[in-house]
């Protein structure tokens, strides 16, 4: 019997940033590939900053020379940073994406993750289009692997959002017990569906918490980069949106940005190939 095999596709969540081990990062794919079976062969083609373009166009291909018996594709929130978003084109990439592994015969892991507005405590006419985009891209996510019959972790709630000893000392990424949490949790769901064969991994972590010093060196060092990057791509088409939401809410009329959002879901979904379903965003 060969060892299986297991890719996982994505950015820097399954890259493992957040989960520092030795000179590398680690995450929550490799703490939950030692729990698959009693021989795992496991390639982790994420890359931090990866969008779903960069996914498709880069680590598809490879994933699909492995042939792995499972791949996880976990990816959507570098796509609602950009100013280039566009929810038609999220969910062709991932459909496509989801179609090519299940066609060849892999069992396909999915996740929907929570809004990085509210992660990095944004106000509120900033934080809100940030969380209508997450909102969408969760739907879209939903929506496609209940097509394709992926496993599939719903991420985006629950109590661990709000654990500040999860997450990393960027608060965007979770750290050590964070990627331990989505590693416990997937292996779980895997269990249920007779996937995985190997014990669970172990919700503690073997190093503490980020102290608040460790939040803000990484403010003062690599937050610093993080911000500026984000801020030229982004930052412009996000104080326009807020504008309009500061005259939506003025107007009384947030609802209609809402309902914009959820037309264009629907739309991507009924845009794809044997689409049936047009499911209002959550």
């Amino acid at each position: 019997m060969r060892p299986l095999r297991f890719a996982a596709l994505g950015d820097s969540l399954t890259e493992g940033v957040g989960d520092p081990v030795a000179d590398a990062w680690r995450g929550w794919a490799a703490l939950l590939a030692d729990g698959l079976a009693p021989e795992v062969e496991f390639t982790n083609l994420a890359v931090s900053g990866s969008q779903t373009r960069d996914v498709l166009e880069r680590q598809l291909s490879a994933a699909l020379a492995l042939r792995p018996d499972i791949a996880s594709v976990v990816i959507g929130v570098n796509d609602t940073l950009r100013c280039t978003f566009d929810i038609h084109a999220v969910a062709a990439r991932l459909d496509e994406m989801y179609g090519a592994l299940r066609d060849q015969g892999a069992e396909l892991l999915t996740a929907c993750l929570p809004d990085p507005g509210a992660m990095l405590g944004l106000p509120g006419a900033l934080a809100r289009p940030l969380a209508r985009r997450q909102r969408a891209v969760n739907t879209v996510v939903h929506a496609l692997s209940e097509r394709h019959g992926a496993v599939h972790l719903h991420a985006c709630e629950g109590a661990w959002l709000t654990d500040r000893a999860m997450w990393s000392a960027d608060r965007l990424h979770p750290g050590e017990r964070g990627h331990r949490q989505l590693a416990v949790r997937f292996h779980a769901l895997l269990t249920e569906a007779g996937l995985a064969t190997g014990p669970a991994p172990s919700p503690e972590p073997d190093s503490p918490a980020p102290t608040c010093a460790a939040g803000l060196w990484w403010l003062a060092t690599a937050g610093t980069g993080w911000v500026a990057r984000r801020c030229t791509d982004l930052l412009p088409q996000l104080l326009t949106l807020a504008a309009a939401e500061v005259r939506h809410e003025a107007r009384g009329t947030s609802a209609r940005l809402d309902l914009t959002a959820s037309h264009a879901v629907a739309s991507a979904l009924a845009a794809l190939t044997g689409s049936e379903q047009r499911p209002e965003v959550a």
